[in-house]
């Protein structure tokens, strides 16, 4: 059983659709093979890898409540060289989204339904993530609270000769629960959609979210986006340029 994971998400790195597909992955017995799908050029290399698999995973990023234009593009080559070779694959997709409501990527998991049926490929189905950046911004997150416990241990025993701060691992700790609680809806359904893939099997799509209240949520992720907006583009920038 060999079961190619494609990472559909524009990001060079660091992106939603990359966390998930790592996370789907450690629920998956079988040959893997990671891919990265950005632009034309990995399209022959990708459909090569699909020759001698079983399934295929997709994880990408909801775009303007549908599929990113290069997956598109991608799927419809895909489709072609299925037909010509008469490839028949098992796919599965996970959608992801800003939106809190994994219902949002219900749109994306029917386009691949419909890709199956065009392309003669069998649709195993998939699963709707809502909030997935927040989700990925924790990762982040606990990744930055490691290395400061690291440092707070180093501190404490080369000053304090205190090896084992109490309370600064009693703290991580509780950082990490809330962490896992946030992520129980994704880790279940990926333990349920893996098994699927495992035996090749079919499964009905579910949706998840992260486990916070929406009204928590709204202001935290519409102050991020924000924020996030002014960092990547900046408020003047091109302002005066010359058009």
């Amino acid at each position: 059983m060999t079961t190619v994971f494609i990472n559909a998400s524009p990001k060079k790195k660091l992106g939603a659709s990359e966390y998930l597909l790592k996370v789907q992955r450690l629920f998956v017995r079988a040959k893997k093979i990671k891919e990265k799908l950005m632009t034309k050029a990995d399209h022959s290399r990708i459909l090569e890898k699909l020759k001698d698999a079983d399934s295929v995973v997709f994880s990408l990023p909801l775009y303007v409540d549908g599929i990113p234009s290069h997956v598109l593009e991608f799927m419809e080559k895909m489709e072609l060289f299925c037909k010509e070779h008469g490839i028949s694959l098992k796919v599965y997709a996970i959608s992801n989204g800003g939106f809190i409501e994994g219902k949002q990527n219900k749109g994306v998991l029917d386009v691949f339904k419909n890709f199956c049926l065009r392309s003669g490929n069998e649709w195993g189905g998939g699963i709707g993530v809502g909030g997935g950046v927040m989700l990925h911004v924790m990762r982040l997150v606990l990744r930055l609270q490691i290395v400061l416990l690291l440092a707070r241990v180093l501190y404490n025993g080369i000053f304090n000769d205190d090896w084992l701060p109490t309370k600064a691992i009693n703290r991580f700790v509780v950082s990490v629960l809330v962490i896992l609680f946030f992520n129980l809806g994704v880790f279940l359904f990926m333990h349920l959609l893996g098994r699927a893939i495992t035996k090749g099997m079919a499964v009905k799509n579910k949706y998840t979210r992260i486990m916070i209240p929406s009204f928590i949520f709204i202001p935290i992720a519409a102050t991020f986006f924000f924020v996030f907006s002014i960092i990547k583009g900046g408020i003047f920038k091109g302002w005066l340029r010359k058009k």
